[in-house]
């Protein structure tokens, strides 16, 4: 790779992401709350930023174009690790996600999206010219299906969503025909029906919960929720300040540091902290979709679009989660949320986007 290609690197993309990192260190430090059962988050989701931004700047330095040859193989591997949760996973809150390597723990299905991103970029690049035939989307639909199953299997029904909203976003920018928008409107609007009889017991009440919320309940999802609602509350323009969040430091707000830290810094920094990390991740997107449309080639520009369209189903997902939009689910808010394979599978997204803006035309900023 020549030298020159690094004067192409968005450094802008990089220290709004590196802020982001930063600032959810913080949080999660505050968020932790004196526990002392999990005073080592800190030291591990710095731990996991390190490693996270090494291979950011590796996967940068690689060719893009080299994983469209590696595609079919990594999605393979990775139908294999899920495959393998079944028998070795770590089961918690009802599914098996992780493989405990004895260090830490990994989450394959993390992985399968930044691999999906890749595969589906190779199918649509080579087909682009092919989708007006609707045998081509079928096919697609059928590679983005084999993987999503094995992810129902443990189960994780948001990470499968995701993926399914990740093919579709692809779809939809690789050149999906306005005739066959309405076939996929219609299946849509079947498929929470169908369905619910494959849900999980705990999926369910997630659902019933939101839908028919109990005021009374002092447990569960709802207490949660109704806890998220007081803490963003509370907070007002400017919150009660870093480390004086009452429901968070008297430890009312439950798994604080994953599912609601968005409403951990709504009542520590308020409005303004909230409209801040929104800004920020608004940018981040901003820039990737830049790159996107600037890319050298299809493949390129599918490889960002795609993990644009991750990043943005995250934080959108997130965010409605904790103002009691929608049910809550386990998707993290970007580059905040704590968990190590989260993290490190966001930074490698930003690692291949940051390799197709190396590899395209000079951009005036």
């Amino acid at each position: 790779m020549r030298r020159s290609s690094w004067e192409q690197f968005d450094y802008v993309l990089l220290g709004l992401v590196a802020t982001l990192v930063i600032f959810g260190v913080a949080v999660i430090r505050s968020a932790i709350a004196g526990n002392e059962v999990l005073a080592g988050l800190v030291k591990r989701q710095i731990i996991f930023a390190a490693i996270g931004f090494v291979i950011l700047l590796t996967t940068a330095a690689i060719d893009y174009h080299y994983w469209e040859t590696f595609g079919r193989y990594l999605y393979v591997a990775t139908a294999i690790m899920l495959a393998a949760l079944g028998i070795i996973g770590k089961a918690a809150f009802g599914s098996a996600r992780w493989i405990d390597t004895g260090v830490f723990f990994i989450q394959p299905s993390e992985i399968a999206k930044i691999v999906m991103i890749l595969v589906l970029a190779g199918y649509f690049a080579r087909h682009r010219h092919e989708l007006n035939n609707f045998r081509w989307v079928i096919g697609s639909f059928l590679l983005t299906m084999t993987m999503v199953v094995w992810i129902l299997i443990q189960p994780d029904l948001s990470t499968s969503i995701t993926v399914l909203v990740i093919w579709f976003g692809m779809l939809w920018v690789a050149g999906l025909e306005l005739k066959h928008l309405a076939i996929f409107g219609v299946l849509g609007a079947i498929a929470p029906f169908a369905a619910w009889p494959f849900l999980a017991d705990y999926q369910k009440g997630r659902v019933l919960t939101f839908l028919f919320p109990d005021p009374n309940a002092r447990h569960g999802a709802i207490y949660n929720v109704q806890q998220a609602l007081i803490s963003l509350g509370s907070g007002g323009l400017f919150g009660q300040g870093y480390g004086h969040g009452t429901q968070v430091q008297l430890r009312f707000l439950k798994v604080r540091h994953t599912d609601f830290i968005f409403s951990v810094i709504g009542e520590e920094f308020g409005f303004v902290g909230t409209a801040f990390v929104i800004i920020m991740l608004g940018l981040i997107l901003w820039r990737i979709f830049r790159i996107a449309a600037t890319a050298h080639d299809t493949f390129g520009a599918l490889i960002a679009y795609g993990i644009g369209i991750m990043l943005f189903f995250h934080m959108a997902v997130n965010v409605a989660m904790n103002i009691n939009l929608i049910p809550v689910t386990g998707l993290p808010l970007p580059f905040i949320t704590y968990g190590g394979s989260a993290l490190l599978s966001s930074l490698l997204g930003i690692g291949l986007v940051e390799s197709v803006a190396m590899r395209r035309e000079p951009l005036s900023f």
